[in-house]
């Protein structure tokens, strides 16, 4: 079966209407997301889109490819609805990982299709459309949804180039420019980062077929000047601009950093992406893990061979990394969903000889299991824990995906994986939608940002108020206060709401309350209440009790007092 236009728009539509859901209801996730939103929306309102900021300080972490990305689609957005307040609402800036998410879906289609026919290419879709690693990072305004696209881009025009190598026949010299020019806008979006699947994948080729005709397809004794005209220019300027500064924290604290040493906590031993394979990949982990046999026993095919050395050095590279976070592999899930689905489509399944192998599979089915259990249950559970009640509207996905996921454990039982996976699948579609529209949008505990910004915009005595937030410093806050959020210690904010009393606001948490009301009494001034929040700081599991105040010499709102919540 081939796959005709029809099929490619009707899985477009579907990989559309699966990731809409939470893309309203998600409050900026602390703490990268926001970063990215803020960012972009000081190059919206500086007019500077060379030098990356957040707030005062810059944010040289990778290029400014992807801020670029999400500041023409604020743009865009603001010119059709013609409303210029959107800069500061969340969904603009997720624009562009949605549509990254749908390509990445159309492409991971097309590359199964090409390699092992439509009814694979179809099924390895599905296997990525509903991987919880993908559908969390499909909804956020960060970079690896966009870089996932660039890196499909790439395998899908080297795999171009290896069939015709194959067939000794010249490539097209379009192919090979659109090669070097998405290799340009990778390192656009995350520098060097991009080089790690695009040329593992090509030296590992070479390695396995002990020739270099691959690399001469693509013809690298110019293709790399193209990718470099691309990069270029903006490297001269924020080069210049920022005196060095952006590559000296770019590579050498960013890059080189996280390579010897863990960064921000996000240490783990090899071993790391492994374990959390079962729930990144759910459902399709278990099916993966059972290919194993089949994948080996056809590891000489070239088809398989392309997928494997996609994979394997990508995957051995970031293992070895001292910093670890879970998208870091993201840019092999569309090569296992391929592998996934090409064993459950193509091929007979191979029987478990050894007796470890056997106990290995139905250990893994068994947790395997479990985590689907507890994915269909963790709506309802969250929101009683963090709330203390249940919502009718949330139990229904739960009710709709225990009994499918029941029929796919009775079909993988009976060994019947192509009945299991699509049930399974079902599963995971029925359990993420219900997560992120029945769920989220009531988890009120955890959305302190959202709470404190309303509360800010109705109770600010100026129009320049200013939010003194000594005790919580989200990058959430920060955005959806419009950059009005200045982070500092308890003693400087009491120190700042004394000397600018007449606009100024401070937030203070109970930890600190008591320092900063002793620096206020100190300098001469007392503070009023305007409003509390309780809740939970996800971020760093912490539990919070903020209250809003304002200097008696300011000017006294006449919002009542709210009780905490």
């Amino acid at each position: 079966m081939t796959l005709s236009f029809r099929h490619y728009a009707l899985l477009a539509v579907l990989a559309f209407l699966v990731a809409l859901p939470g893309r309203l209801s998600l409050p900026p996730l602390d703490r990268d997301e926001p970063r990215y939103m803020q960012a972009t929306a000081q190059m919206l309102s500086s007019g500077n889109f060379l030098d990356i900021r957040f707030q005062d300080q810059p944010r040289y972490l990778q290029p400014a490819g992807i801020y670029w990305l999400e500041a023409g689609a604020v743009k865009t957005t603001e010119i059709i609805t013609q409303n210029s307040n959107l800069r500061h609402e969340s969904w603009p800036y997720r624009i562009p990982s949605l549509l990254a998410s749908v390509f990445s879906i159309l492409l991971t289609a097309w590359i199964g299709s090409r390699l092992f026919g439509g009814i694979t290419g179809l099924c390895a879709a599905g296997l990525l459309l509903v991987a919880p690693l993908f559908a969390a990072e499909s909804r956020m305004a960060t970079i690896d949804s966009v870089l996932l696209l660039d890196v499909l881009c790439l395998q899908a025009l080297l795999l171009r180039h290896f069939d015709d190598m194959r067939a000794e026949r010249s490539t097209p010299y379009r192919f090979s420019l659109l090669y070097w020019c998405a290799l340009g806008v990778g390192l656009m979006l995350k520098g060097p980062i991009v080089l790690i699947p695009v040329l593992g994948t090509l030296f590992s080729l070479s390695i396995c077929l002990r020739s270099m005709a691959l690399i001469r397809q693509l013809r690298t004794g110019w293709g790399w000047m193209v990718s470099l005209l691309i990069t270029l220019p903006w490297c001269i300027g924020i080069a210049v601009v920022s005196h060095g500064e952006f590559f000296r924290r770019a590579v050498g604290h960013n890059l080189l950093g996280k390579i010897a040493h863990p960064q921000e906590t996000h240490g783990f031993p090899p071993g790391y992406y492994l374990i959390l394979f079962l729930l990144a990949f759910w459902p399709g982990a278990l099916a993966a893990i059972r290919s194993l046999p089949a994948l080996w026993q056809r590891r000489a095919r070239p088809e398989i061979l392309f997928l494997l050395c996609w994979v394997i050095p990508h995957w051995l590279i970031f293992e070895c990394l001292a910093t670890k976070l879970p998208h870091y592999v993201l840019p092999t899930y569309p090569a296992i969903a391929i592998l996934t689905a090409a064993s459950l489509t193509l091929w007979p399944l191979t029987p478990l000889r050894s007796l470890w192998s056997k106990l290995g599979v139905t250990l893994y089915a068994l947790l395997w299991g479990l985590a689907g259990f507890l994915f269909c249950i963790a709506g309802p559970v969250l929101l009683y824990r963090m709330e203390g009640h249940l919502f009718a509207a949330s139990l229904i996905p739960a009710i709709g995906s225990l009994p499918l996921l029941l029929v796919s454990v009775r079909l993988f039982w009976k060994q019947d994986w192509q009945g299991g996976i699509i049930c399974s699948i079902g599963t995971a579609l029925l359990t993420e939608a219900g997560i992120f529209l029945c769920v989220i949008p009531h988890l009120s505990s955890i959305q302190l940002s959202p709470r404190i910004a309303e509360s800010f915009r109705e109770l600010r005595p100026c129009p320049e108020s200013v939010l003194l937030s000594p005790s919580y410093r989200e990058p959430s806050l920060v955005f959806l206060t419009g950059g009005a959020v200045r982070l500092l210690s308890p003693l400087q904010a009491a120190d700042a709401l004394h000397n600018h009393a007449r606009c100024t606001l401070a937030l203070i948490d109970q930890k600190d309350e008591s320092a900063f009301q002793h620096e206020l009494n100190r300098l001469g001034s007392e503070s009023i209440l305007y409003d509390q929040f309780e809740g939970l700081n996800y971020s760093n599991g912490h539990k919070l009790h903020l209250r809003l105040y304002v200097s008696n010499e300011g000017i006294i709102p006449t919002h009542p007092t709210k009780s905490p919540g």
